[in-house]
């Protein structure tokens, strides 16, 4: 092996009449075999290695990479997969330790795929790396092996990744209310679409409940959720009232749902998170309120109707008093009528003291009939009297009234006074009663009232309806009274608790889940019209029982499941998981969950709850503990071949020590010969006599490739500085048009010699979050581009702007009229190192070269649209995250 140390120490200087320097380092780098690779450290303001510049690929490392000479991209943007591997940390360890450092890996990422050497070492402020494949040599069986168990961990990688967005979308399209609560903070790890309504757009995900959900403080939900936590075992509310701040106002609905707390356990059987399932249940609590309401509402009149009864009765009985006293009287008339002269005036008197006391009952019932009229005013209900056959209005109570505003209904017939009756058959039922006198009664009558007013709309009300004829002296029917019970809430809330129980039929159906009540007296199952389709049935069965169930359990689940089912008896809470043969003959998991129902005495009586098909859970459970074990495998494997990785390593530090030896002497040297040969030129020029004609012209080329060559080595260190500037420069807010107009009066002469008009308009996006100096120079290189390449025949007119993309992201506008770039000849190389496309002012081509080294470490890109002869925009995109959060100047 060649002395390394001997080699480095030897002068290039020396072999410059053979090799010359230039020649020989394109030489080394043309010829060599290996992948040879010059890097230049990216930092930022702390000083660390973030990332590094391609500078240079040698062909063979072109050939290998399938990259050009000088890519424009980073090395993490080339290469992101070198962070997770280790290869970028080797970079950063060799360029600190000043010696050769070498490495070995199966890169498998990034578009490459094989086993590599490399050696690396610092040479100045750049880092040679000298790399090799093994893509065409044999691959030893630990190689192999490495690169199947990569392969299968990925596969199975991806297979898990699949499983777990198909739970995840079933929680997310789910038509209840799903989250999963994560740690002991109750965290808020997912969180479905329903449930997100509960708070509308406050955020939830990745938040504490206590923090997410601060109204909840002095409400049994936190005590619940740390509960469940701690014991493992499951929480079922029924109509719990929750107070949530819905739309974000401050103010607390009350509504009522019914939910499951379900924990949720890591691998080694510990409780790590709750599952939460509930649906909102309002609608139906308060249907069941205003039932009870309406049911003590109508006791209460029925209550009032009942004691009415009585004092008629008690009328009634009085006034038949009166009427069998006259009747005796009557009689008493008859027989005293041979002695009616002798008897004359004491019969006088006699008729006299009757005629008072019949004018007292008289009086009587006419108070009782009054007492009657004010009782049927006061009651609470609606209730009208009709008189005659036409039914015309004769008392009408307030309530009844309402029902028709200020319309004029006593002394008018019903078919004039509230035609609309009519059309319902309310007529006819008053005629059948008026001619019959039978007491009719109807239950839940729907009746349209027309509005009081012309804009307004028909009211639909409901009404349990009493009918009851009236009679003259002479026992002839000679009207009707109405009585009316409004039932209009007791309907609705009926209607809307029928709709309810549809819509949570419909929720089970759509969840693939079934509901259940099994009576345990009778082994007979109520269940849901869904049950069937769970068991593989096309149709429901006319019964259901315990023994059915079993019979499509597997045997070897049996057992468990009567142990089970026990055990639920004494602590309440059912929770199954068995195995069932479908009547198709398909195997398929269940998951039932439900409450236990006891008698006073404690015995059970009946168990409720719900049936789930969780087959492709179970499923994705047993893949998962296959692919686990297969992975356990893989890492033995892995650190096996680690061990002899490790061995190779060191190899590869000490080539890469020699090689980093190497570049570094080289790089160190380039400027040495061109300051020796502008000396020795300067000395020719002054003592030496030319006889030759073409000697001035001659020193004239020599002078301008030596400033080529200067120009050359000054522009390179200067890419260096801004490239380290900008790594270490910090961001911060920057107002675009106080810094545009300090860069404008910069440059205040070239403009004012030119007469150009510069046009702001900082409108869109006035302030973004960037390094100032970083900005400063994307300005300043753009503008006096556009000021130096003018159009000779017009003053430049030089628009500077902000937009804003249809994504959200920040983009800024250089615009000019100037002489503008052939794209199609220039474009390829348009931000490439020293390229200039026009030679009639001097320059450097490192202008648009920065710019867009700048603009790509920001994370942005730029675009540059022109036409020879019209002019160039510069379209220049960051990312949003330059988006200042401050308010704008």
């Amino acid at each position: 092996m060649p002395d390394s140390a001997a080699a480095s120490s030897i002068s290039f200087s020396a072999l410059q009449d053979v090799f010359p320097t230039d020649d020989l380092l394109q030489g080394l780098l043309d010829a060599s075999l290996t992948g040879v690779a010059l890097y230049k450290p990216i930092r930022e303001a702390s000083g660390t290695i973030t990332d590094m510049e391609i500078v240079l690929l040698n062909p063979a490392a072109q050939q290998i990479l399938s990259l050009p000479a000088r890519p424009t991209g980073t090395y993490l943007q080339l290469f992101p997969h070198t962070l997770a591997t280790g290869v970028f940390d080797f970079h950063r360890r060799a360029f600190a330790s000043d010696k050769v450092e070498r490495y070995s890996i199966n890169y498998q990422g990034d578009g490459l795929d094989n086993y590599f050497h490399l050696s690396a070492r610092r040479v100045g402020d750049g880092l040679l790396v000298s790399f090799s494949d093994t893509a065409d040599q044999d691959r030893s069986a630990v190689e192999e092996a490495l690169r199947e168990s990569q392969a299968r961990a990925k596969a199975a990688r991806a297979d898990a990744e699949a499983q777990r967005k198909r739970l995840e979308a079933l929680f997310m399209d789910a038509p209840a209310m799903i989250t999963i609560f994560e740690g002991p903070e109750h965290t808020f790890k997912l969180v479905n679409p329903l449930y997100q309504q509960l708070v509308g757009p406050r955020p939830l995900l990745g938040k504490p409940i206590r923090e997410a959900m601060p109204e909840l403080i002095g409400q049994p939900i936190f005590g619940l959720l740390d509960r469940v936590y701690q014991t493992g075992e499951p929480f079922y509310a029924t109509e719990m009232l929750v107070k949530l701040d819905h739309t974000n106002s401050g103010e607390l609905g009350n509504n009522y749902y019914n939910f499951i707390y379900q924990p949720t356990h890591s691998q080694d059987g510990a409780v790590d998170g709750i599952l939460v399932f509930a649906y909102e249940v309002t609608a139906q609590v308060r249907a069941r309120h205003q039932i009870e309401l309406q049911e003590h509402k109508l006791r209460l009149l029925n209550e009032m109707l009942a004691s009415t009864n009585e004092e008629l009765a008690t009328a009634n009985e009085e006034l038949q008093n009166a009427n069998e006293e006259i009747l005796a009287n009557n009689e008493e008339l008859f027989r005293t009528q041979i002695a009616l002269q002798e008897l004359n005036q004491e019969l006088e008197a006699h008729i006299t003291d009757r005629t008072a006391k019949l004018r007292r009952a008289l009086q009587e019932a006419q108070l009782q009939r009054e007492r009657l009229r004010a009782f049927l005013l006061q009651m609470p209900a609606p209730m009208c009297v009709f008189r005659g056959p036409d039914h015309v209005y004769e008392l009408v109570n307030s309530h009844y009234q309402q029902r028709f505003g200020n319309r004029q209904l006593v002394g008018l017939p019903l078919q004039e006074a509230v035609p609309e009756l009519v059309a319902q058959g309310y007529l006819r039922m008053l005629d059948r009663v008026y001619q019959t006198g039978e007491l009719f009664f109807a239950k839940e009558t729907r009746v349209w009232v027309s509005p009081a007013t012309k804009n307004g709309s028909a009211q639909e009300s409901y009404f349990d309806l009493v009918l009851q004829a009236t009679y003259n002296d002479q026992g002839a029917i000679d009207g009707i009274i109405h009585y009316a019970l409004d039932v209009t809430e007791h309907v609705l809330a009926r209607q809307q608790l029928k709709q309810n129980e549809e819509r949570l039929q419909l929720a089970l159906e759509a969840s693939n889940m079934a509901s259940f009540n099994l009576d345990l007296l009778t082994n007979q199952i109520e269940r849901s019209e869904n049950h069937h389709t769970l068991f593989g049935y096309e149709t429901p069965l006319p019964e259901w029982n315990l023994p059915m169930l079993l019979s499509h359990m597997l045997p070897e689940d049996q057992a468990e499941f009567q142990q089970n089912l026990t055990q639920a008896m004494n602590t309440g809470v059912l929770r199954l998981n068995p195995r069932i043969r479908r009547a198709d003959g398909e195997l398929r998991w269940l998951e039932a969950r439900g409450r236990i129902f006891y008698d006073h005495g404690g015995k059970p009586l009946r168990v409720a709850g719900v049936i789930t098909d969780v087959t492709e859970r179970e499923r994705a459970r047993q893949q998962l503990q296959t692919l686990t074990e297969q992975l356990a495998n893989t890492n033995e494997v892995l650190r096996s071949a680690n061990a002899e990785l490790g061995i190779t390593n060191q190899q590869l530090t000490r080539t890469n020590a020699d090689l980093d030896s190497f570049v570094y002497t080289a790089s160190h040297d380039l400027k040495q010969p061109v300051n020796n040969m502008a000396g020795v030129f300067e000395e020719l020029k002054r003592t030496a006599t030319f006889h030759d004609p073409q000697a001035t012209i001659l020193v004239e080329m020599f002078e301008t490739a030596l400033e080529q060559i200067n120009s050359t080595i000054q522009g390179l260190t200067e890419v260096v500085q801004v490239q380290r500037h900008s790594e270490r420069l910090p961001a911060e807010h920057v107002a675009l048009l106080p810094l545009t107009q300090k860069v404008l009066q910069s440059m205040s002469s070239q403009s004012a010699a030119s007469k150009a008009d510069f046009q702001l308009d900082f409108s869109a996006v006035p302030v973004v979050y960037f390094a100032h100096l970083s900005l400063q120079s994307i300005l300043y290189n753009l503008l006096s581009n556009a000021l130096k390449y003018a159009h000779p025949d017009r003053p430049p007119i030089i628009v500077v702007r902000t937009e804003l993309t249809a994504e959200g992201d920040p983009t800024l506008v250089v615009q000019d009229n100037g002489l503008g770039i052939d794209m199609e000849r220039h474009g390829a190389n348009l931000f490439q190192l020293f390229r200039r496309f026009h030679d009639h002012v001097s320059g450097s081509g490192l202008g648009l070269y920065l710019v867009n080294r700048i603009v790509q470490q920001a994370g942005g890109r730029l675009q540059v649209e022109s036409e020879v002869g019209k002019g160039t925009t510069f379209r220049i995109y960051f990312p949003a995250t330059v988006l200042s959060t401050v308010p704008t100047l």
